[in-house]
């Protein structure tokens, strides 16, 4: 028996996890990103006026960007995501891959700081992060200790104990703050020796524990075991609203940048509304809205951040001029060797 065309496409529609609410929509666009707090700041603030704008239904698939990755990687001649958000280094790896599509040339592209460009516009940051200094300031407070200032206070002895280290194996946090203190000891992207073969004698003894991601440290900073770590200012403020007493410094010699890129996903089944939500994502009335929602830093000049963000912050331009732009070309090409000997020399 041959069914209704409409009971084949809720039937399908259903398949995909797609909710009732939306079958009524003319279309639905799938978007991958980070799920937690930034998924609920897009959803509640962010994406609705697109959604209104366009009579389209635009759903969530969350997951970590390696997550994302795998799936427009397994997917990649008929994907279901239409645009995905991805850290840098693993959109750079999206972009050799093959999975992304060029953005359409647009005045929103001339409004993002320059280095918010990818190569061809092959993708553009959405959200601006500097991976800095994270510490405890009940802690600090309690020694007498000042706010941190530099790379190199990881190593200073007085911390022993209280530094904890995310893996550079599979923490970009943890990776750019080992990438950062090689830089002062000596090194670059290109030259991680200096970096490997001082930790022993510089970090290594003050960490009391290197974690896999940054899932624990709310816990380690409740019990004052975490005193200082890598982190942004974005994750750092959603430890606040937590009620933890964290603060972030942008170091000295200059904070890490860590972009969330958003790509146009090659082949997907809608290309045109797929660079519309791209253009949408990346505009200043966006940027300011995944701000006031979710304390998401802007990459677009125009876009406005929140009295508080400013605060904590300071003048994003001075910091942006200051920050290290890492080469995630090398990164990549040399990672799977990295990751080896973090794991047999570091973590031993």
């Amino acid at each position: 028996m041959k069914l209704p065309r409409t009971l084949v496409s809720i039937a399908a529609l259903v398949a995909l996890g797609v909710a009732p609410s939306a079958w009524s929509q003319s279309k639905t666009i799938y978007i991958g990103m980070n799920g937690g707090p930034m998924e609920k700041a897009y959803t509640s603030q962010v994406l609705p006026e697109f959604e209104k704008a366009n009579n389209v239904k635009v759903v969530v698939v969350p997951g970590t960007s390696s997550d994302v990755l795998a799936k427009l990687l397994a997917n990649r001649n008929s994907p279901q995501i239409h645009v995905a958000f991805l850290d840098d280094g693993v959109m750079a790896r999206a972009v050799s891959m093959g999975v992304c599509h060029k953005l359409d040339d647009s005045p929103v592209l001339k409004e993002l700081y320059p280095f918010a460009r990818l190569k061809d516009d092959m993708g553009a940051g959405v959200q601006l992060g500097m991976t800095g200094i994270g510490y405890n300031t009940k802690l600090f407070k309690e020694k007498g200790w000042a706010p941190p200032t530099s790379w190199m206070d990881f190593a200073d002895p007085k911390y022993k104990g209280k530094v904890v280290f995310q893996s550079a194996s599979s923490s970009t946090f943890g990776l750019h703050g080992f990438l950062a203190i090689n830089r002062i000891l000596g090194g670059s992207e290109k030259n991680v020796e200096p970096g490997f073969s001082k930790w022993a004698t510089t970090v290594g003894p003050n960490v009391v524990e290197y974690i896999p991601n940054s899932a624990k440290l709310s816990e380690m900073i409740t019990t004052g075991e975490a005193g200082l770590f890598p982190l942004t200012p974005t994750a750092i403020g959603d430890l606040k609203d937590t009620g933890l007493p964290v603060a972030y410094v942008a170091p000295k010699e200059g904070a890490v940048l860590l972009l969330v890129d958003v790509c146009v996903v090659k082949n997907n089944p809608d290309p045109a509304l797929a660079q519309k939500l791209a253009q949408f994502l990346l505009s200043a009335p966006a940027q300011t809205k995944a701000a006031e929602a979710g304390k998401q830093i802007p990459t677009n000049t125009q876009a406005k951040m929140t009295p508080e963000m400013e605060k904590n912050l300071g003048d994003l331009n001075a910091l942006v001029k200051k920050v290290t732009v890492v080469d995630w070309d090398t990164i990549n090409a040399n990672r799977a060797q990295w990751d080896q000997r973090w794991n047999q020399q570091i973590e031993k």
